[in-house]
């Protein structure tokens, strides 16, 4: 079983795109949410940090029922509804973002510092993308593995996940088509069309991201589950049914 095609899409008509004070480009911050108001103390700091610097931040929500969606509209963001689904979140957060960066950001995840100056750089020489490395917060020997075979297999595959960050131009993004319509696997198939562009800027500054996923389940469990989707997939198993057996 093939996985989906993706259709053509013409290059996109010029236009202009903002720029900061010190005319810059802008970037904008792509942050899919869905029943996180136990993070959003923590997360609101962040992102604010992020605005005052001269991000765009777009949140998307794709229903949340606890009170999420409410609580970032009140602290001063933007926020989006969209379909369930990271996938279809953080297509609709590109399509009302108005920047020529674009950085899609998990809701656990922290930008080190400095974060928005080192994407700038890294896509200077013209569209292109990348990603960070990562770092799973609470440490401990097993986690810091984790992290560090995440970094590796990212920089030897040249395939990132959404935990890393992803930041690309605009033009990129379009002319990949955004992220792929399927439930699972979004950031590898994303990563696997831009690598058809261009190889990934690894940047060695680390991201910070919360560890829950593999606490929820269990460390060695979670990884051994991550591991077969990735070769299911890679063998041509369909994202969809991927996603059932993964919830």
């Amino acid at each position: 079983m093939s996985r989906p095609s993706r259709a053509p899409r013409p290059d996109p008509l010029p236009r202009a795109l903002p720029t900061t004070a010190g005319g810059e480009s802008t970037i904008s911050v792509v942050i899919p949410v869905l029943n996180e108001a136990g993070l959003l103390e923590s997360a609101l700091t962040h992102w604010h940090s992020l605005k005052s610097s001269g991000a765009e931040l777009i949140v998307v929500d794709g229903g949340s029922r606890d009170g999420t969606a409410e609580r970032i509209r009140q602290a001063g963001f933007t926020v989006v509804q969209a379909g369930r689904g990271r996938a279809s979140q953080m297509n609709a957060g590109a399509g009302n973002s108005s920047g020529a960066l674009l950085l899609f950001l998990h809701a656990d995840t922290r930008l080190p510092t400095g974060a928005l100056a080192m994407v700038r750089q890294a896509l200077s020489a013209g569209p292109g993308w990348g990603r960070f490395d990562v770092e799973l917060s609470g440490g401990g020997a097993l986690l810091r593995l984790v992290a560090a075979s995440m970094n590796l297999r990212s920089r030897l595959s040249g395939i990132a996940t959404g935990d890393q960050a992803i930041f690309l131009s605009r033009t990129c993004f379009d002319r990949v088509g955004g992220f792929p319509d399927q439930p699972l696997m979004e950031d590898v198939e994303l990563s696997a069309r831009l690598r058809s562009l261009s190889a990934p800027v690894c940047l060695r500054a680390r991201v910070v991201t919360s560890p829950r996923r593999w606490h929820r389940h269990g460390i060695v469990p979670t990884i051994l589950t991550m591991w077969g989707l990735r070769l299911a997939y890679a063998c041509g198993v369909p994202a969809q049914a991927l996603a059932r057996f993964y919830r």
